[in-house]
Formats: structure tokens, sequence, C-alpha cells
């Protein structure tokens, strides 16, 4: 909407004082009803809907009486409303013509009483061009519901606060004089945005100035996000300003890498179009990729912040004050549970699973002539065993050479050597071994799980199913969950 200032002097304080009710309204209405209007303005004799109907006429107010007979602020209501409150600070005392125009904001020249030129920025989103705000900032937070109006004011206090903070640091950025609202009042930037600038005298040290301003802000905790060269203003002296701040995030932002790689490739491919310089970027454009450091294109992880980062004091996008606190304050509460759990589970652990209580039964693979298997226990003591045939009725058993009971051996059995034996218990060790220690992992695995409670035992698991059932699957399950 156009911004007329013509009929600011029009207007009484009835008028204002209205606009300001249907204002304080909206922030729990989408559409203020007319009986509200009526007793926050508190005017005699019905005067608030004649001062209405003046106000609609204007176009400063929008009625809708689809449910209910209602009003809410236009854009020139808001506008009107600003302006009347910095006049009335003494910011400045005129407005003048438009100067720029952008897809979420108007720019407009106004002068202080001593002749002064400064500019004010209008913050408009809701346009047309521009209104998947919602997606692409994060203004709302964790508001669900939101208005345009709100949305602007938002946006301009960033903006603002972003402005201020970086001109204390000297950063080549617009001074800040005031903020009322949606409107920002800034000093006026003598230049031309580098878009409209066809020759530079020494580019490459332009090209050098605005590439150092984009590291220089990373290394102070910020990402411009917007840096290209509608948002860079150039004056005669090839002195840059940087202008644009609201969307500005913080280097701690999920995407604070890609944001700070699309400034550095929108610098260089208007730099390489309009000024032929990097050829580095022609190496892109042809399908090569150089890396960063051998090109000397500023890189963010070697991007190194500096002490007293203005992320942090201005709570930028991806960083504030409270996600900081609470971050550390989970930070120590999961380390704390981490080290309190561990000790928990090495106990339960050593009380579930005894390791010596894990007895598993080896068998001797030795195979005789006739088929007969022997067993052994591989905790006797080294004894050298005798043999005996089953013709002299001899039925104690034998030990073997490790001193392990075997059976008799039937008629025209033979025994094996003593070195046969050594080299087979040898291997079967070693095998057994093996298999011994795969099987405490594996206890040792359903032990932990067990004891974090990310899943139940096999026996738990599998017992239900087995139910009612003789079958020999079952009977092998249910020997393998005891196990």
């Amino acid at each position: 909407m156009k911004l007329d200032v013509n009929a600011l002097r029009y207007l009484s304080k009835e008028d204002f004082r209205v606009l300001t009710a249907v204002e304080m309204g909206m922030r729990n209405h989408e559409i203020v009803p007319a009986e509200l209007v009526d007793r926050i303005a508190g005017l005699k004799h019905g005067g608030t809907y004649k001062v209405l109907r003046n106000l609609l006429k204007n176009k400063l107010v929008h009625h809708d009486a689809a449910k209910y007979d209602g009003y809410r602020l236009t854009y020139l209501g808001y506008d009107f409303l600003a302006i009347k409150t910095l006049v009335n600070r003494g910011v400045f005392a005129s407005v003048g013509r438009q100067i720029g125009v952008g897809k979420e904001s108007d720019i407009f020249e106004v002068a202080t009483e001593d002749g002064t030129v400064l500019a004010m920025k209008l913050h408009r989103l809701g346009r047309t061009s521009f209104r998947a705000v919602k997606s692409k900032r994060d203004y709302l937070v964790h508001r669900r519901s939101f208005n345009w109006l709100y949305l602007s004011r938002l946006a301009a206090l960033k903006e603002f606060a972003f402005m201020k903070a970086l001109g204390d640091h000297g950063f080549p950025v617009p001074t800040a004089v005031d903020c009322n609202r949606h409107c920002v009042i800034m000093s006026l930037v003598q230049g031309y945005p580098l878009v409209q600038v066809k020759e530079l005298q020494n580019p490459d040290d332009v090209f050098d100035t605005i590439l150092g301003l984009i590291v220089r802000l990373a290394e102070h905790g910020l990402i411009h996000c917007d840096f290209n060269e509608f948002n860079i203003m150039i004056d005669d002296d090839e002195k840059v300003t940087v202008i644009d701040f609201p969307q500005m995030v913080s280097v701690s932002h999920r995407n604070a890498q890609m944001f700070f790689d699309r400034d550095i490739e929108c610098i260089y491919k208007f730099f390489n179009k309009r000024f032929n310089l990097t050829s580095e970027t022609n190496e892109e454009q042809n399908g090569f990729e150089t890396d960063g450091e051998e090109s000397g294109r500023p890189s963010f992880l070697s991007v190194k912040k500096v002490a007293g980062s203005l992320d942090k004091e201005l709570a930028a996008s991806g960083f504030t004050r409270k996600e900081q606190v609470e971050m550390e304050k989970f930070i120590e509460e999961d380390s704390e549970e981490h080290n309190s759990s561990s000790d928990d589970d090495i106990d339960e652990i050593g009380d579930a699973v005894p390791i010596d209580s894990l007895k598993i039964e080896d068998q001797d693979h030795h195979y005789e002539p006739d088929g007969s298997l022997a067993s052994r226990n591989s905790d006797g003591p080294e004894e050298q065993g005798t043999s005996c045939s089953v013709e002299n009725g001899c039925e104690n058993p034998v030990s073997d050479s490790n001193g392990d009971a075997t059976e008799p051996h039937e008629s025209g059995g033979t025994m094996p050597s003593q070195d046969d034996d050594n080299d087979s218990d040898g291997d079967s060790d070693d095998e057994d071994d093996a298999a011994l220690t795969r099987k405490l992992n594996k206890e040792r695995k359903k032990a932990i799980a067990a004891a974090h409670g990310r899943r139940r035992s096999g026996s738990s698991r599998n017992t239900y199913k087995d139910k009612g059932k003789g079958t020999m699957n079952s009977k092998i399950q249910r020997q393998a969950c005891k196990w």
C-alpha cells in the first residue's frame, strides 16, 4: 500500500486513540469487535463509531462483518501510528520521497528539524512476493498463530538490534537511530547498490573487502544469509556499506555452513560475471571442483570465533541464552546419569551373569574305530592313563593323558597313542576356548541389554510361543533359553 502522509496532518487525537484501541484489541483478536474497540477507546456519546467511519474512509482500518461487526488495522494505519510516535519523540519532522522498495520493506527519506536527512524503513511482511516468511524465518519461535503486523514488528526489532551492535563493533553499516513498531530509522547511506555499478577502479580491493566482511561477521558469531549485490552499498570512493539484517543467524545454527557458503558463492558469481574476476569460479562452472584452501576461498570450518560473540549477546537465530542454559544443564545431567548407569550396569551384570558359574561341558573329539565317544573334564590333574580290555573284566574307567575318565573300550578297540592325544587335545582346547569366548560375549551382551531395559531376555520373549507345544523345535528353544 502506498504511503500517503497527507491525511496524517488532518487526524485528531480521537482518531489516534481509536487506532491505538484497534491495535490493542488485535493482540487477542484477528478481527476486533466494534464493542471492544469502543470500550478500549473510551470515547463519550458513541464517538468511537463516528471515528471508525472516518478511519475506514482513509483506509487506515479494514471492516469485516463476515461473522461479527469488527475491524482490523491496515499497514497504512500501522504506519501512521509509528510515524506519529517517532514525530512526538522528535526523531524527524517530515517525510519525503520513496527511495527503495523490496520484497519485505519500503524505504523513505525523512528529515529532522535541522534538515538532516535520514532513512526510514517500513517492514511489510506478508506481500505476495514473500509470503513464505513463516517457513524461511524463525520470528514466531514457538508460536503457531501469527499476524503480519506482529511479524513486521519482530523483523524491525531484530534489524535494529543487529544494526546497533554491528555499528558499535566497527562494521560498515548504517547508524541506527531509533525504532518503533515496524519502523526503523537509520542514517542515509550516500552511495549506490552494487548491482547498479558497472565499473570499478579497483575491483580486486572491493572484492577482498567484501569477502573480509563475511569472514569477520562469522568470527563474531553471525552470518548475514543474504549477502549479495542488492544488499551492498558502495560510494564514489568505493567504500562498502552493508544493509538488510533481519535474517541474520548464528554460526551455531544447524544450516550455518550452508548459509556461509551461499554468501561466498553469491559474491564470487557476481564479480566473475560483472568484472571477470576469480578463475576458480570458471573452473567450477566447467565442472572442476577446487578445494577451499587451495583456491583461497574462505572456508566456514577455518573461521575462528573471537571473544564476546555477538550471537550470544543478541540471541541470534540458532542460538539463544535460554537454549544455552538448557543445553549446558542437559549435558551435565546426561553425564551424571551415564556415569551412574554404567556403575549400576556393572554391578547388575556381575550379579546376574557370574562368569564362574558358566560351565560348558566339552566333548572329546576322539573318534574310535567302532564309533565310541570319550568324554573328559578339562579341570582334572595331568596323569598317565592305563588301558584295560573288556575281556579282563575291568570295570574301572580309564583316565586319559589329562586324567579324564573314559569309558571302557569294546573288544577289538585300540587306544590312541599319547602323541595323537596331545595334538588332538591342543586343537580341541583352542576350539573350546573360542567357542567359550563367543558364548560368554553373547551372554554378556544379553545381560547388558536386559540391564538397560532395551530388550527382554530370550526366555521372556520365547516362552509364550512354546506354551502348549511339544515339538522338537520348542524343546530346543527352551534349552537355549535356559542356557
